[in-house]
């Protein structure tokens, strides 16, 4: 079998070597849906259950996927063409194997036997073979996306930018010659008319069909099961969006939703939050992750468990966890006023998520840790002969310095507050 397949495992494997020489370029995620979506062509090497094999590597093949939709699903409808194409292959094969191959693969009981030395017998004996099976059809052309239109037509004006300038003292020749009747500071006739009319060329009257005058596009809501990926987008105003038939290999993205609230009930494999605005959230178990993308506002409850949570580019992000979600790892980047609220005592107790940091070289290596500020607690405030006083309070196990106290009073002082300090422990 291993001699039969090598062909295969090699082709595999030129096309992971294909991929990580391509880094940079922009269809990287396209070649990583490949890349990582391709072993499950050895899928007659599994048993006792290929099928599910050939669903692993369709999931990992859907995480880049997404990307891919995320980055050209409203400039270029033929990458969305090839994504839903390229993932119905494995659908497809996931459907072939659990009607045929369900426990492996299985031979037929009536065929001849596939053996090396069957087949040299054969030949030795002078009996002739039957015509072999005609190829199959070549595959069809590779989409071609036309990524590099823009820079030759770029190359075009710069070559021809060149050309004039090459002309030497011969750029002069198109000139017009202007006499002085016709010059404004030589003729006071002119000056006298009021400012010179602007030439038509360089009119700064805005086009009609400038893009910042067209309409934005208004899109339809969706809430749809699409092969194994549920899609919710373009949901406004919407309380009360409900999903209830969930399942482990389903995926949920979700996409410019605002002030709304959706409720995903059982167990799904994870969900994308991207670009929504005023949205909240409740789940009840997902066993891969939540992310949320480019987003603000955005209020998350988790009922169950869940293992990791990322916030990106996001501007404000409440998260309540459960009891048996407190094991959680929230893994934050370019984000802001982040708070995380535990369960304590019948009630939640919010906890904020460092934004800023302090690095320092420890002699070895860069240490980071989260940046703190000296602290005080404002715990009273009074109006006396009309004028504000405030108490402010000092914890004693903070060191404040000599500095910030002569600040804060000095602060104080132009805002007409009058300040007393009380050094007592917390």
């Amino acid at each position: 079998m291993a001699v039969l397949l090598k062909p295969i495992s090699d082709k595999i494997q030129e096309i992971q070597t294909f991929r990580e020489r391509n880094r940079g370029s922009k269809m990287f995620n396209h070649l990583s849906a490949v890349s990582e979506s391709i072993p499950a062509l050895g899928w007659i090497t599994v048993s006792p259950k290929p099928g599910p094999y050939v669903k692993e590597m369709n999931d990992a093949a859907t995480f880049y996927t997404n990307r891919v939709l995320k980055d050209y699903k409203n400039s270029d409808l033929r990458h969305v063409d090839w994504v839903k194409s390229y993932l119905n292959i494995w659908t497809e094969l996931q459907a072939y194997i659990k009607e045929h191959h369900t426990t492996g693969l299985t031979w037929s009981k009536t065929g001849p036997t596939a053996s090396t030395a069957s087949v040299l017998s054969t030949l030795t004996s002078g009996q002739c073979l039957p015509p072999p099976p005609p190829p199959p059809l070549p595959p069809g052309p590779p989409p071609v996306f036309d990524t590099d239109s823009g820079k030759d037509e770029a190359t075009t004006s710069r070559s021809a930018l060149f050309a004039q300038l090459n002309q030497g003292e011969a750029i002069t020749k198109g000139l017009r010659h202007v006499s002085d009747d016709q010059k404004t500071h030589k003729n006071p006739n002119l000056r006298a008319q009021g400012p010179p009319v602007r030439s038509p060329t360089k009119s700064h009257t805005p086009s009609p069909t400038s893009p910042k005058n067209s309409p934005q596009q208004i899109h339809s809501p969706l809430l749809e099961l699409e092969g194994k990926k549920w899609r919710v987008e373009y949901q406004e105003d919407k309380n009360d969006l409900v999903i209830t038939d969930t399942e482990l290999k389903q995926v949920a993205y979700i996409f410019k939703c605002n002030k709304s609230t959706l409720q995903m009930k059982g167990k799904i494999n994870s969900i994308t939050i991207d670009n929504c605005r005023k949205f909240g959230l409740v789940f009840d178990n997902v066993v891969g992750i939540v992310e949320v993308i480019n987003s603000r506002d955005i209020q998350i409850q988790v009922m169950g468990k869940v293992p990791t949570i990322s916030i990106n580019k996001t501007e404000g992000c409440h998260i309540y966890l459960s009891e048996d979600s407190l094991d959680c790892e929230i893994v934050s980047a370019k984000s802001s006023e982040m708070n995380i609220l535990i369960p304590l005592n019948g009630d939640y107790k919010e906890f904020p998520v460092p934004e800023q940091f302090k690095t320092a070289w420890d002699g070895s290596k860069l240490v980071t840790e989260p940046a703190e500020i000296d602290s005080y607690r404002l715990f009273d405030e009074e109006l006396h002969n009309q004028r504000s006083v405030i108490f402010m309070k000092f914890c004693t196990h903070t060191a404040t310095s000599p500095m910030l106290l002569s600040t804060i009073t000095w602060a104080a002082g132009r805002c007409g507050f009058s300040l007393m300090y009380c050094r007592q422990p917390c």
